[in-house]
């Protein structure tokens, strides 16, 4: 009889079920004696992924996105039969919310960096101070080379504060909901890092890219939007790959409290007394928990004070004539020297429109900010009406909402801080000398972007996999 070995994945999010995706169809094509286990906390697959439907609007409690260039998610969404249903953002301008007016991003920006110079001085956003201040940009020394910063040093030495607060910030620690001033820029946005140390001028250095991305692009007709969904949502993902896991390889409701080295192998011990064993564990859970289950052993030290920033989002939905004046964008981020609790307000009417029924509006707005915790413990009502009371400041809305879906997300964005990159080097050099064959994975450390932990979950299902194969 075959003694086979067994691995866990600890987490069902998108990461580990791209890991058992990746592992389910090697054990399957080379013919391994290996065992594959999914455990997952909560009674449902997908982790930050859920959409909710209601009277025809498809809400999206988590991510609402991906980018489209990185083709991991689509890829993953072909193996289980669901690309035929991935659809484009609609493109229109966004919008800086600042004083309770709203102010276009100038053209050419990127990410916050201004590469037409036009547009930028002609834009309301900044003082003549703050748009001479980032010309300076032009004959500013480079960062010394491979030594981390966070990226408000980086940017704010760059280009200058009050662009960095009106627009860099906004539009770039938004993505991860962390502190500019704290994040770590190697370890976010190496590219800005890269083009400065290429180029000299950040400013130069992205419109000479931007020029030569515009030759190499072949003519695709109507402009497309860089992010993409499905028709029916992001659970559609999730659905499809639970359908292609055999039963009997998940557990749901089962979380682990305990990580034990066990002569060679692991023992998994469950919060119901429970125990399994493992020949080798990936773990895709926060690093909370990760650093709470091996804290026994002293491998995951660096990520055991790392914060983590909470974020509520409220999708609400109105009759089309409840909006007085129709933007011509899909939506707006706020400025942080704005007084506001709303950090940012997506028209998914215009942006996604497959998400919203004719004649209706839906507006998701999201609250949170570094440091600011508060909002994910105040009461539905209580966040509405902030809500509504800020978006009346910026908008001409009227009437209440018909509907209102309320996700809050605690503590859900691991912070990248400076120093990020060596951590995790060092906790993974660490792992593999005291802990083999356990392995770490997920948005607390390569990337949040989905499409980067689908390949991070194969990454290191390969890995596992190449590690039992060893021990035999």
């Amino acid at each position: 009889m075959i003694n086979k070995k067994k691995i866990v994945i600890v987490g069902g999010g998108i990461t580990g079920l791209s890991a058992m995706m990746e592992m389910q169809k090697r054990v399957l094509n080379e013919d391994l004696p290996v065992e594959l286990l999914l455990v997952e906390a909560e009674p449902r697959l997908g982790g930050k992924i859920e959409t909710v439907k209601h009277a025809g609007y498809i809400i999206e409690r988590g991510p609402d996105s991906f980018l489209e260039r990185k083709t991991a998610m689509a890829e993953l969404a072909a193996e289980v039969g669901v690309a035929e249903q991935l659809v484009n953002n609609a493109t229109g301008q966004a919008y800086i919310a600042m004083n309770g007016k709203l102010y276009p991003i100038p053209a050419g920006s990127i990410m916050g960096v201004p590469t037409n110079e036009e547009s930028f001085l002609e834009s309301g956003l900044f003082s003549d101070e703050a748009k001479k201040r980032a010309m300076d940009d032009f004959k500013i020394e480079k960062s010394p080379a491979e030594i981390d910063q966070s990226m408000g040093q980086f940017f704010r030495r760059r280009l200058g504060d009050e662009v960095v607060e009106n627009l860099i910030e906004p539009l770039l620690s938004g993505v991860y909901g962390g502190n500019l001033d704290e994040m770590s820029l190697l370890s976010t946005y190496p590219q800005f890092y890269e083009v400065e140390q290429k180029y000299g001028s950040l400013i130069g250095g992205l419109r000479e890219q931007a020029k030569e991305n515009v030759k190499k692009m072949p003519y695709r007709g109507a402009v497309k939007g860089m992010f993409q969904n499905f028709s029916t949502g992001l659970q559609t993902l999730v659905d499809a790959i639970e359908a292609h896991i055999p039963k009997e390889k998940v557990r749901l409701s089962s979380p682990v409290i305990k990580i034990l080295a066990d002569s060679g192998s692991y023992r998994l011990e469950f919060a119901d007394g429970n125990f399994i064993s493992a020949d080798s564990i990936i773990l895709t859970t926060p690093h909370e928990i990760s650093v709470q289950l091996l804290a026994a052993y002293g491998v995951m030290e660096g990520f055991a004070d790392i914060p983590s920033t909470s974020v509520v989002t409220i999708a609400m939905g109105f009759p089309a004539e409840a909006l007085k004046k129709d933007f011509d964008g899909t939506g707006f981020l706020v400025s942080r020297n704005s007084d506001f609790s709303i950090t940012a307000c997506t028209w998914l009417h215009k942006k996604w429109p497959h998400t919203t029924p004719a004649g209706k509006i839906t507006l998701r707005v999201f609250m949170g900010k570094p440091g600011d915790e508060r909002y994910v413990t105040l009461s539905d009502e209580e966040l509405i009406s902030l809500a509504l009371k800020d978006l009346r400041q910026i908008m001409d809305l009227d009437g209440e909402p018909e509907f209102a879906e309320i996700s809050r997300l605690t503590n859900s964005m691991a912070q990248y801080t400076v120093g990020h990159k060596a951590r995790l080097e060092e906790a993974r050099k660490t792992l593999a000398e005291k802990l083999p064959g356990t392995f770490i994975a997920g948005m607390s450390y390569d990337a949040i972007g989905l499409p980067d932990n689908v390949v991070a979950g194969r990454k290191y299902g390969n890995e596992a996999l190449n590690f039992v194969m060893k021990q035999r």
